[in-house]
C-alpha cells in the first residue's frame, strides 16, 4: 500500500522545502521503505528549461531527459533513486494537459475549471508512472502557502486526504521561527499565522517543521503545538547545521522520522545511518584541502550550480580533503593579465552555460590551463571553450569558434544539423519550441583504449545526461588529434565527440555531459573523484 506524504512551506520561501523531502526520504529509505520523490511547482512555464539560472538556478536533467527544478537533484542525492519525467510537474504542464484535452473534446462539451478538471489533472500526475511497490511518495509543493499560484495544488493533496483516508496520508508543514534579536527571543507568531493560512484551505498538517537557527524551549515548543492543533511531540525543530548531509542524522534526533512512522501506525525498524555520520564525519574533519576555480557566468547565484558545488564537494569526501570552491566570473578574464586571479590554484573547473558573452574569459582558463599544467576539468560549454582554445593555439585554426556566437571560418563548434550527414541519434524535433531544440537526458559513449578516461571510469561504455544544443564538430577531429587534443570518448556510432583530453597533462578533461547530475555523497562520480586527487597532488606541488 502506498502511503503519499506532502510537504508545504509557510512564512517565507527558500526554508529548505527540498532539503527536508531528501531527508524524510533517506530516512524512510534507512528503515527499510522503498521511496519516490515528486516535485509540484507552481510556475506557468512547462518546465525550467527555458528559464534564466538567476531566475529558478540550475535545471536538473534527468535519465529520460526531463529538465526539471534542482530539488530533483537533492533527491536523488539523498536517496539514490533516480528521478523521472513523471516527478516533476508544474502548472504550466497541468494547464497545457488540460487545454488538449479540452480541444480534442474529452470533456464531452463540460465548462472546463479549476475544480474538477485542473486538480483532477494534478492528481492524476501526483499517482502517475508508479512501480506499484512504493511505501511512501514523497510530494513537495513549490512555494509558499498563500500564493494564489499554489492553490491548485493545496486543493489537489487536500482532496486526495478526503479520498485517501487519513490512514494513506500526511501533512508536513515547514515554516520559520525567526529570532528576533532586539526582544531575544523566537518568535511563534508567524508560524501560527501560516497554519492558519493553511487550515483555511482545508489542510491541518500532521507535523510542522520549524526552521530555527537556536533551540526551542519547552515552553515555545507546547505554545505552537497548542495554536496549531498538532501534538507537541509532532512539532520538530529544524535546526541549521553546519552540512546538509547532516539534517538526516538531526532529523532523526528530533524523532521525525518516528512521529511519520507513529502516524501511519509502523512499527519499523530503526534508520541505519552509518553511511551519513561517517559522510559529516569526513566533511567536518579532513586531511586537507584543495582550492578550485569555478570559471563560469553564472557565479553570482550559486544555486545555479548546485549539483556541481556538491559533486566537487562528493570529489572531496572521497579525498579526505576539503574543497574551497573560488567562484570566478569569465567575463573577469577578458581583461589583459586578469588569468592572474587563477594563480596558486590546485584545479579549474569550466561549467556548462549558454550563449557569447563571457566565452573568451573561459577560453583563456582553459589555455591558463593547458599552458601553466593545472588540472582542467571542462564540462559541457567548458569542454567546447577547451576544443575552441586547442583549435586557435595549437592547431593553426586561428578563426576557429562555434556557430552558437555566430558565422566563422572554422565551425569546430555547432549545431548537429550543421554538418552532420545523417540522423545518427534520435532527436526532438525543433518546431519554434526553445525546450525542444536540445540533446537531453542519458546517452552512452565509448572510451578509447588506454585512455586516462577509461582508466578513470574502469570499464569501456558509459551512460551519462546531456543537455546542450551544440555539438564539437566531428570533421576536425584528425587536425586536433593531430596537434595533441586525443578525442578518448565518442557516441557508439563515432559521430558525436563526448570526451576530449590531453595525455601530457597532468590532468585534462573535457565532457560533453554533465558527469555532477549522478554524483552522490555516498557514491561520488569518478570524475569528480580523480579531478579532486589530481588537484590535491597539484597543492603539495604548490
Amino acid at each position: 500500500m502506498t502511503r503519499f506524504i506532502f510537504i508545504t512551506g509557510g512564512v517565507v520561501s527558500s526554508l529548505g522545502k527540498g532539503l527536508s523531502a531528501a531527508s524524510l526520504g533517506a530516512l524512510l529509505q534507512a528503515r527499510g521503505f522503498k521511496v519516490r520523490l515528486r516535485k509540484l511547482d507552481p510556475y506557468l512555464n512547462v518546465d525550467p528549461g527555458t528559464m534564466s539560472p538567476y531566475q529558478h538556478g540550475e535545471v536538473y536533467v534527468t535519465d529520460d531527459g526531463a529538465e526539471t527544478d534542482l530539488d530533483l537533484g537533492h533527491y536523488e542525492r539523498f536517496t539514490g533513486v533516480p528521478a523521472r519525467k513523471s516527478d516533476s510537474v508544474t502548472t504550466g504542464r497541468i494547464y497545457q494537459t488540460v487545454i488538449q484535452r479540452e480541444r480534442r473534446g474529452e470533456y464531452l462539451g463540460a465548462t472546463v475549471q479549476v475544480i474538477p478538471h485542473v486538480t483532477d489533472t494534478i492528481k492524476e500526475f501526483i499517482g502517475a508512472g508508479l512501480d506499484g511497490d512504493e511505501d511512501f511518495v514523497l510530494c513537495e509543493i513549490g512555494g509558499t502557502v498563500g500564493d494564489i499560484e499554489s492553490l491548485p495544488f493545496l486543493e489537489a493533496i487536500r482532496q486526495m486526504g478526503n479520498e485517501l483516508g487519513r490512514s494513506r496520508t500526511l501533512y508536513v508543514h515547514l515554516t520559520l521561527v525567526p529570532y528576533i534579536a532586539s526582544a531575544g527571543e523566537l518568535k511563534t507568531k508567524p508560524t501560527q499565522h501560516s497554519v492558519k493560512e493553511l487550515l483555511g484551505l482545508g489542510i491541518q498538517p500532521d507535523i510542522l517543521l520549524c526552521r530555527m537557527d537556536r533551540a526551542l524551549d519547552p515552553g515555545q515548543r507546547k505554545k505552537i503545538a497548542l495554536f496549531c492543533n498538532v501534538q507537541e511531540s509532532r512539532v520538530i525543530p529544524a535546526l541549521d547545521v553546519d552540512t546538509i548531509y547532516q539534517v538526516p542524522v538531526s532529523y532523526h534526533l528530533e524523532s521525525f522520522d518516528r512521529a511519520v512512522c507513529e502516524h501511519f501506525g509502523l512499527d519499523a525498524s530503526p534508520p541505519a545511518l552509518t553511511r551519513w555520520t561517517d559522510i559529516v564525519q569526513h566533511i567536518r574533519k579532513p586531511e586537507g584541502e584543495v582550492k578550485i576555480a569555478v570559471v563560469g557566468k553564472y557565479t553570482h547565484l550559486q544555486d545555479s550550480y548546485k549539483s556541481l558545488a556538491e559533486a566537487l564537494t562528493h570529489g572531496g569526501i572521497a579525498n579526505k580533503v576539503h574543497v574551497d570552491l573560488d567562484w570566478i566570473d569569465s567575463e573577469v578574464f577578458e581583461q589583459p593579465g586578469a588569468v592572474q586571479h587563477l594563480d596558486g590554484v590546485h584545479g579549474i573547473l569550466v561549467p556548462g552555460g549558454f550563449g557569447e558573452r563571457g566565452a573568451q574569459g573561459k577560453i583563456e582558463a582553459a589555455r591558463f590551463a593547458r599552458e601553466r599544467h593545472v588540472p582542467y576539468f571542462g564540462i559541457c560549454f567548458g569542454m567546447q571553450m577547451a576544443v575552441i582554445e586547442a583549435a586557435r593555439h595549437l592547431a593553426d585554426l586561428p578563426g576557429a569558434n562555434s556557430t552558437e556566437f555566430g558565422p566563422c571560418q572554422d565551425p569546430v563548434i555547432g549545431l548537429m544539423t550543421e554538418w552532420m550527414r545523417g540522423n545518427a541519434l534520435e532527436r526532438r524535433a525543433a518546431g519554434g519550441d526553445l525546450g525542444g531544440t536540445m540533446r537531453l537526458g542519458a546517452y552512452e559513449a565509448m572510451l578509447a583504449e588506454n585512455s586516462k578516461v577509461r582508466t578513470i571510469y574502469g570499464k569501456a561504455r558509459i551512460s551519462e545526461r546531456h543537455r546542450h544544443r551544440y555539438e564539437v564538430n566531428v570533421n576536425y577531429k584528425d587536425r586536433l588529434e593531430a596537434a595533441g587534443m586525443r578525442f578518448s570518448g565518442m557516441s557508439p556510432d563515432g559521430e558525436l565527440p563526448e570526451i576530449v583530453e590531453f595525455e601530457d597533462h597532468p590532468w585534462f578533461l573535457g565532457v560533453q555531459f554533465h558527469p555532477e547530475l549522478k554524483s552522490k555523497p555516498f557514491a561520488p562520480h569518478p570524475l569528480f573523484t580523480d579531478f579532486i586527487r589530481a588537484a590535491r597532488d597539484q597543492s603539495r606541488l604548490v
